[in-house]
């Protein structure tokens, strides 16, 4: 087409690519009049791939699709709203045999529908993408997010590079995830400009969040004809097979990039980045692949969303107890001054900085990186012509500056935040030259091909073009933290203003409140101390080792200051439930069931820590004794106020071990029936029944109090401590051999959260070999099945290497040949637990 050979670098921005007047060829297009009664343009490709013949334009839709066919497609559109996502057929018949995915959408007078060949299976690509959407749902960290995304997507679709983008305030982009076949380059933490992206491409992006090239070769498919009667092309924004710039595709051509396809991110109604998937090769993605792709980016940017709604909420708390606390400082001291200066670093907290200087009373102090000390007086003037007592910031200050462009490599970026009604007073915070910062070099030996556009359409020269667009910038201040700072400026202002008067009140309050605090706190730990005397010359039993008696020591101890610590934070007492929760939670491992049931009593904190003592000691028991002591024991504690608002907490243990009775009574034992009546008045009961242990306890109202209903949530699981654990695995190296993503992202997590390092997890066993010529982990967790062979190579390789090894597998007989019989073996699917018990064994 002419109009495609005169589209050049000086003219793409303006390139009207939503009316291309072709389609790609991995399918063909009808448009028809609103009324859809009519054909009134085609594909020239129509033809051939609908099994029809002769000119199509005037012909009824009934004609190539049936009766049956069109009226489906007529419902399908009375279902979807003019200019929006197509409506989806899939595996649909024509009159003459072929079945077709079809996409149907009405936009600017046309009814446009667009046929694909049948895909084999609608279902799978559904099936996979919820079960990505279940994994997203449950990460809350922004850099997990962004990072699984982009494995996920690359593991779904077989792209050979899944880069995340994300675009700044000017439009420039980063690449801030990326999951990639081994061999590429790396295009992590790398920038292009604005440019790159024209405004009329990321309109598109807003109006089609998904956009496939199946052959970045691809001949044009021309419609018959390209303009209407009215001299009108067809506007193709929401088609699925709308060709693409050929720029767009000779940037991709020069990158070796045989098929592409993107994801829109949209958050908060704004183009916020693109999920870029690159194949080195032509991809052909079938409607429900495509469709399940679009239908995770929905979900992840959804997600995304609220996971950034949530970061500026925090960044706004953080903020907001960062200013308290030099806040409640600046009120207790004389020379508030002295303690601006010394606290300097504080302002860092409210608002990221690479360096603060702050200018008070003539006199500099600076902390990280900021521009020569001779050049403070001069900002501090210019401040005074440009703040006006409010907050004034610049990403570009040597736009604004004559002489800032000498340390622009340093202090790009200035925020101004004045200290006094008066213009002499400043804190300065800067920002370096975003250029300073970068992370991605590329690969310095890796060389491009250039079309006949030269190599301004190649990775290296986008980043070149990018680096002098942000030349002497600093990463922008944004809107909130501007916000953060004139809060700042507005409290420190009245602070100082009011401090000489408000620091003699203050002080005489604070002494005061000083005063009633050193007498409560004398007074618990005198209380405490008594406790724990009591606890230490208690007698010995005379059969009681010196071990055990420290262990018993230990966990009273424990339990008194886990009580303590409850009522310190929980308004001088505690709920009942918690404190269940807290003592049985090391026992929630295994095959035990434990059920706790009753209303949200609130005990004060006399009540708390007694019962605390006599729930360890009954906790204990049953762990060594009772219930808890072998798989199939049971635990059931209900407890209920009753009409004079006394609380009877019920303890009963059953398919334990058979119980007899204490022969003597151990400290323990009396201090389970004597604390509830000594301390609190109240009554106890405890029998040793042959099936288990039936306790009953009853305090008195004065203890307790009725809080508002709980919101129910499921027991936590039992985290076993490291101390009874046996080997410490923090800072164990660890290489993953699993063919599964999910799993193996299952799997870093659980390694990870226990200290352990992943350093690769690989999916086969030609990578795991790649990796073990270039280093040796501490251990390694192989999938014995992957794909079409099995990790025995790795294991050879590995026992050869002396590096331990372990099995994972969801197999019966686990596929493990005769010569790693004697290898421990974790069966799929596996639980924390499980795991790092084998991990320990095998390490230590």
């Amino acid at each position: 087409m002419n109009e495609l050979s005169s589209v050049n670098l000086t003219n793409c921005d303006v390139e009207p690519i939503h009316i291309p007047g072709s389609i790609q060829p991995h399918g063909c297009m009808l448009a028809c009049n609103i009324s859809a009664t009519a054909i009134v343009r085609h594909s020239v490709n129509s033809q051939a791939i609908l099994g029809v013949e002769g000119n199509l334009n005037g012909l009824e839709p009934s004609v190539i699709l049936g009766q049956k066919l069109e009226h489906e497609l007529r419902n399908a559109l009375a279902r979807t709203p003019e200019g929006s996502r197509s409506a989806l057929m899939f595996n649909k018949a024509l009159p003459n045999g072929r079945h077709f995915d079809i996409a149907v959408h009405r936009f600017k007078g046309n009814v446009i529908i667009e046929f694909e060949p049948a895909g084999d299976d609608v279902s799978r690509p559904l099936e996979i993408a919820r079960a990505m959407l279940t994994r997203i749902a449950t990460l809350n960290s922004f850099d997990r997010l962004v990072r699984d995304t982009a494995r996920l997507i690359q593991g779904m679709l077989g792209y050979d590079r899944v880069m995340i983008y994300q675009f700044g305030a000017d439009g420039a982009g980063k690449v801030i995830s990326e999951a990639k076949r081994a061999d590429l380059e790396s295009f992590l933490g790398q920038y292009f400009p604005a440019s790159d992206i024209p405004q009329q491409a990321r309109a598109l992006y807003l109006k089609n969040t998904i956009r496939v090239i199946s052959d970045a070769n691809f001949e044009r498919i021309r419609i018959n004809p390209q303009f209407d009667a009215s001299g009108e092309p067809l506007d193709l924004s929401f088609a699925h097979l709308r060709s693409v710039s050929p720029i767009h595709c000779e940037y991709l051509r020069n990158m070796g990039v045989g098929a592409s396809m993107s994801i829109s991110i949209i958050v908060d109604g704004e183009l916020w980045g693109l999920i870029a998937c690159h194949h080195y090769g032509p991809r052909t993605l079938s409607m429900a692949q495509r469709i399940a792709a679009e239908m995770f980016g929905d979900f992840f940017s959804l997600h995304l969303t609220a996971l950034r709604h949530r970061q500026s909420l925090d960044s706004a708390t953080a903020a907001r107890a960062a200013l308290d606390d030099l806040l409640q400082a600046a009120v207790r001291v004389e020379d508030i001054h002295a303690l601006l200066r010394e606290r300097l670093q504080d302002f860092g907290r409210l608002i990221p900085a690479d360096g603060l200087a702050m200018w008070l009373d003539g006199e500099l102090t600076t902390s990280g990186i900021t521009p020569p000390d001779e050049a403070i007086p001069v900002l501090a003037r210019f401040a005074e012509t440009v703040a006006q007592g409010r907050v004034w910031a610049s990403h570009k200050l040597s736009d604004v500056l004559a002489g800032a462009e000498t340390y622009a490599d340093v202090a790009s970026g200035m925020l101004a935040l004045p200290l006094s009604q008066r213009p002499r007073d400043y804190v300065f915070l800067f920002r370096k030259e975003v250029v300073q910062t970068l992370d991605w070099g590329g690969n310095p030996n890796k060389t491009y091909e250039s079309g006949p556009m030269g190599d301004r359409l190649t990775p290296r020269k986008s980043f070149a073009v990018w680096k002098e667009t942000v030349h002497q910038q600093s990463v922008p201040w944004s809107e909130q933290e501007r916000e953060f700072a004139e809060a700042a400026r507005m409290a420190l202002v009245g602070v100082i203003l009011q401090h000489s008067e408000l620091l003699a009140d203050e002080r005489s309050k604070a002494e005061v409140r000083q005063r009633m605090l050193n007498e409560e706190l004398n007074h618990r730990v005198k209380n405490i101390l008594a406790i724990i005397k009591s606890l230490v010359t208690n007698p010995v039993e005379a059969d009681l080792s010196l071990a055990d008696y420290v262990e018993s020591l230990r966990g009273r101890i424990q339990a008194l200051s886990l009580a303590h610590d409850q009522v310190i934070r929980g308004e001088g007492g505690g709920a009942l439930q918690d404190l269940l929760e807290a003592e049985l939670l090391p026992y929630r491992a295994g095959a035990t069931t434990i059920n706790l049931t009753g209303d949200n009593v609130w005990m004060d904190a006399r009540s708390f820590s007694i019962m605390a003592l006599v729930l360890h000691e009954l906790s204990t028991n049953a762990a060594k004794y009772g219930a808890l002591s072998r798989p199939g024991g049971r635990l059931d504690v209900s407890w209920t106020v009753d009409l004079v608002g006394a609380c009877d907490i019920h303890w009963v243990e059953s398919q334990g071990p058979i119980v007899t009775p204490p022969s003597r009574l151990g400290f323990g034992t009396v201090l389970i029936d004597r604390s509830v009546p000594f301390d609190l008045g109240g009554e106890s009961d405890v029998q040793y029944l042959p099936t288990g242990v039936v306790a009953r306890f009853r305090i008195p109202p004065k203890f307790i109090s009725l809080r508002t209903a709980r919101t129910e949530t499921p027991p936590p699981a039992s985290i076993p401590p490291i101390a009874k654990s046996g080997f410490n695995l923090n800072g164990k190296r660890v290489l993953i051999v699993e063919d599964q993503m999910l799993i193996a992202l299952d799997l870093e997590q659980i390694l990870e959260e226990a200290g352990l390092s992943v350093v690769a997890t690989v999916t086969s066993s030609t990578e795991a070999l790649t990796y073990l010529d270039k280093d040796l982990p501490d251990v390694a967790i192989l999938d014995v099945n992957l794909g079409d062979g099995n990790s025995e190579p790795i294991a050879t390789a590995l026992q050869a290497r002396g590096v331990p090894f372990i099995f994972a597998t969801g197999y019966g007989d686990g596929g493990i040949g005769q010569a790693f019989t004697a290898i421990p073996v974790v069966r799929k699917p596996y639980s924390r637990d499980a795991i790092l018990a084998e991990l320990r064994r095998l390490l230590g």
